[in-house]
């Protein structure tokens, strides 16, 4: 599927909240008929719930079509950890999105509207937010799947212990082409790939490095734009 236009994007994303909320919603109202006895009502609501959740799932594999696994024999040991640590990558942008903006506006709102409880509730989910946010980074690291950014790293440290030896500094060989030079968070890692864009902060698929407004952030940290330099692909390092 062609996820280049953004009203389709949109409109999967809308189908797919719709969808996981309906899920959600069915299994309370199971958990709410079964504690009234109505055991049939109850297993209706979950049958449903459980049909809406494929539902969902559908409409995510064509949003992700990289997490899409249909041949597991087909599929390499590095195939695997590009699979595992975008499941993870999404799953820390979407809980630093909501301990970092959506709860804390929410907790403000409350507060205007003079309802306690709403603040103490939206309180205590940004701060458990934050926890598995913090959880799923720690999983990165524990499982490695941060291969390509730990090589980063690496030769970054090979280059500092030559010049400490008075070798001279291997030129880089970025990524000529602006349409498809990576770039690398100097604070967290996050690499900007302008193939994918970022469309969950309104960056297109497609949108160089350069074309990014100034006051965009990286959506896992938070980084400003100018703490990003460019990412040097293992293969041209290999080549200098």
């Amino acid at each position: 599927m062609d996820l280049s236009n953004s009203n389709t994007v949109k409109n999967l994303e809308e189908a797919f909240g719709g969808e996981s909320m309906a899920n959600r919603k069915y299994l309370f109202f199971a958990e709410v008929t079964r504690k009234l006895g109505m055991k049939e009502l109850s297993k209706l609501f979950k049958e449903t719930a459980n049909q809406e959740t494929e539902h969902a799932f559908a409409h995510f594999r064509l949003m992700h079509p990289e997490l899409v696994v249909d041949n597991l024999d087909s599929l390499s040991e590095e195939d695997k950890k590009k699979i595992a640590a975008r499941c993870l990558e999404l799953a820390i942008e979407g809980e630093t999105y909501e301990y970092a903006t959506m709860y804390p506006g929410f907790t403000e709102q409350a507060r205007s509207d003079r309802d306690a409880g709403a603040v103490e509730e939206f309180k205590a989910q940004e701060a458990e937010s934050k926890e598995h946010a913090q959880i799923f980074s720690k999983a990165v690291h524990n499982f490695g799947l941060l291969t390509h950014i730990e090589n980063h790293h690496a030769r970054q440290y090979t280059e500092a212990l030559n010049t400490l030896n008075g070798e001279s500094p291997v030129e880089k060989k970025a990524d000529e082409d602006p349409a498809t030079q990576k770039w690398i968070c100097r604070q967290c890692s996050m690499i900007y790939n302008p193939v994918e864009g970022d469309p969950d902060s309104g960056i297109a698929l497609g949108t160089p490095f350069e074309d990014i407004p100034e006051d965009w952030h990286c959506p896992i940290c938070g980084a400003q734009k100018k703490m990003f330099v460019p990412y040097e692909e293992a293969a041209a390092a290999s080549a200098a």
